[in-house]
């Protein structure tokens, strides 16, 4: 009688189920997907910057982003928490084949959302003065508010549409729409205005034409997926289920967008306008930081639904460790890079933005804590725990502004940032042992090592050519470090080896380009 001795690696590859192939391919195919549009998105914010920064200055930029924020926050009231309701109960109802309420959620996501949003631009057309005058002491603030409000219902049904279409798993008519054509068309009009003359107003301007048309286009496609050509009486409106999800989701997406604007605001109205647009330059530099993990996470939201709605809680782990691994794996470079060289990169938008260094510095660590403990806050979300969502939204929505009155009077951009890392840690680690309470689930295995150990040679590297030539290095001499460091950090990543996760997603990828260059 013969023995064998069963390889774990080999037994590991045959417990990853074919469902949980699937799910981990929908998650990468997605998250690759809106990753692109928001590496493009990334790419165009960033030339936008550059260009309104050197043409406006820190003060003029700065008013341009308080009412960039004010549009965020009036979207965010207006969502009603509708973006996530679709994204949960459109997957579910189409899974179960129930059309009638699959219409019914769809009526109250995209109508109730904007008749709201087009109540809050009344109301923001009409306290423009008092806004601009009473609390941040910048007249010039008030027409910028008021152009803000037209563009505040074009936003939410553009946000609406989108979050309707990814509902259906399907990711790519929100990024075609959102972080392809409607950057593209602010680029081409910013650099247009660049001729004639930049202000503010005409900056918030190119926001509005492209939002507008990327509403129109979202509509066209979730028309396309689903019928919106329908009796509005065939539709069963679950109310007491949607709207016991929606109203917890809202207030705790209103914590969180005012959470994440609160420096701003705090900023222009406890210290200077310049400082609003040195913060937002350094918090800009830190998005390609969080654009993978978000990308990812839009992704993942339709399958963690469903695998929560089936019961498929070790699918789900596989997911949450998977997605946080590639999180943490992408942008890990990225924090080196800023952390490097942060006077070099601020330096791009002109000598007064500098100053920010050490705040783009302390951000950074602040987005790699958030990214490295994955997609827990989604989870819960997911999961229908919007309760504790609302909690430690509330915990975060109380050190936000805790720290942000006692460190911004006292040191400016410096201390938004220092709030941002302390917030940022605390809610971070709390989200991530809620879940693991909840589900006995880690974002952590040992795969982990291998992106830890391509980071230490990469910055083993940089540290190796400041050694051997020492001194500031110039633009040129950066962007060849930054180089060298991501060459080292992917050639140790490739040595190492790949993960079952990163295999199935190879063999899929690769098995699609073997079908794109077959003869036929």
């Amino acid at each position: 009688m013969s023995s064998s001795v069963i390889d774990p690696a080999d037994a590991a590859r045959r417990d990853f189920a074919p469902a949980a192939d699937t799910n981990v391919l929908l998650a990468a195919r997605g998250g690759a997907i809106t990753f692109g549009g928001k590496l493009f998105t990334f790419a165009c914010r960033f030339v936008i910057s550059i260009v309104l920064a050197r043409a406006l200055g820190a003060n003029q930029y700065g008013l341009y982003n308080l009412a960039l924020t004010a549009l965020s926050v009036g979207a965010a009231l207006a969502a009603f928490g509708m973006d996530s309701t679709l994204v949960r109960y459109i997957p579910i109802f189409a899974r179960r084949r129930d059309d009638a309420s699959l219409w019914g959620v769809l009526q109250l996501g995209l109508g109730f959302s904007t008749i709201l949003s087009v109540l809050l631009g009344v109301g923001m057309f009409v306290l423009a003065d008092p806004i601009a005058v009473q609390i941040f002491e910048q007249p010039r603030l008030a027409p910028l508010l008021r152009l803000t409000s037209v563009i505040i219902p074009l936003l939410t049904l553009s946000n609406m549409a989108a979050s309707a279409t990814r509902g259906f798993k399907t990711m790519r008519h929100a990024t075609i729409a959102q972080d392809f054509i409607q950057p593209l068309i602010r680029l081409v009009l910013v650099i247009a205005l660049v001729v004639i003359g930049l202000n503010p107003a005409r900056a918030l301007g190119t926001m509005g034409v492209a939002v507008g048309i990327a509403a129109g286009l979202l509509l066209f496609s979730l028309h396309n997926l689903f019928s919106l050509r329908r009796a509005i009486r065939g539709a069963r409106y679950n109310l007491r289920e949607i709207f016991s999800f929606s109203i917890p989701v809202f207030l705790s997406d209103l914590m969180t967008t005012f959470r994440d604007n609160v420096q701003t605001l705090l900023l222009g109205a406890l210290s200077s306008v310049a400082g609003v647009g040195i913060f937002a330059i350094a918090n800009q530099m830190n998005m390609f930081g969080s654009m993978f993990q978000s990308a990812i996470a839009t992704a993942s939201r339709p399958i963690i639904s469903e695998l929560y709605d089936q019961g498929a809680n070790e699918q789900m782990g596989r997911m949450y460790q998977a997605t946080t691994k590639w999180s943490f794996m992408v942008n890990l470079p990225v924090f080196l890079i800023l952390v490097l060289f942060p006077s070099q990169i601020l330096g791009l938008f002109g000598k007064s933005f500098v100053s920010g260094a050490t705040t783009l510095v302390i951000i950074a660590c602040a987005i790699m804590i958030d990214v490295s403990t994955g997609m827990c806050g989604l989870i819960l979300d997911m999961t229908g725990h919007t309760v504790l969502k609302l909690v430690n939204n509330s915990v975060r929505l109380v050190l936000s502004l805790l720290f942000s009155f006692l460190l911004i009077p006292k040191w400016g951009i410096l201390g938004a940032g220092l709030t941002l890392l302390i917030v940022l840690s605390v809610t971070n680690l709390l989200r991530l042992g809620q879940v693991f309470y909840l589900f006995r689930l880690l974002p952590y295995n040992l795969s982990f090592l291998k992106p830890l150990t391509a980071g230490a040679a990469a910055l083993g590297a940089v540290l190796l050519i400041e050694y051997v030539q020492p001194g500031n290095p110039g633009l040129f001499a950066t962007a060849a470090q930054a180089s060298a460091l991501m060459l080292v950090y992917i050639g140790v990543l490739w040595l190492l080896g790949l993960s079952d996760e990163d295999r199935v997603v190879l063999t899929h990828l690769r098995r699609r380009m073997s079908r794109k260059v077959r003869p036929r």
